[in-house]
């Protein structure tokens, strides 16, 4: 792979992983309500959710889903129901040092995992990184490079939101703060839908 190449990808990468987005506007919403402790399963579900998406993408799933366009549509359709589905979640959080309700739950390794395959930010990702960067004849090389840079990315944001999340803690200990915090990741998350469906 060219320096110039590998440098595009690289922004690429880091661009896609730290921007704004579903996971991301998640995984800081779980950091403030549940802590890091109890978000790193859903951290690591990312994680590794989302490089298994992109290592079954560069074997071959990702020629055919580009191929239908019936998939498209219903990705964004599972992708957009499910995320007001977590958008509610959010929104109805109680922080844990609210003890007016019954906690609500972060979300698991399994659920984070199985997200990225209706994250539509994920897939188009994944979709990407595989199309540009991996060069015919180059397969086995590119997606080593490919999968590593996007790796890296991936936890090195996935830990910075959550991270964040966790800042943020002090500052929404009146549980009315953190409700209207909620409320505004959810907000986002809905926000974030729009891009899909338009």
């Amino acid at each position: 792979m060219q320096f110039d190449v590998f440098i595009a990808l690289v922004v690429f990468a880091f661009v896609m992983a730290f921007t704004p987005g579903p996971n991301n506007i998640l995984l800081t919403a779980s950091g403030v309500n549940f802590g890091f402790a109890r978000t790193i399963p859903h951290l690591l579900g990312v994680d590794i959710g989302f490089v298994f998406l992109l290592a079954v993408f560069a074997a071959g799933l990702g020629l055919v889903f580009a191929a239908l366009p019936v998939l498209q549509i219903a990705l964004k359709i599972a992708g957009a129901l499910y995320m007001l589905w977590l958008a509610w979640k959010v929104a109805t959080a109680r922080p844990a040092e609210d003890s007016d309700g019954p906690l609500g739950q972060p979300m698991t390794f399994w659920q984070a995992a199985a997200f990225q395959w209706v994250n539509p930010k994920a897939v188009v990702s994944a979709l990407s990184g595989v199309a540009v960067y991996m060069r015919p004849g180059h397969e086995l090389h590119d997606f080593a490079v490919v999968l590593f840079i996007f790796a890296l990315a991936t936890v090195l944001s996935t830990a910075t939101w959550a991270g964040f999340g966790v800042a943020l803690r002090s500052f929404l200990r009146e549980p009315r703060h953190a409700r209207i915090f909620n409320i505004a990741m959810a907000a986002l998350l809905v926000a974030s839908i729009v891009p899909i469906v338009a």
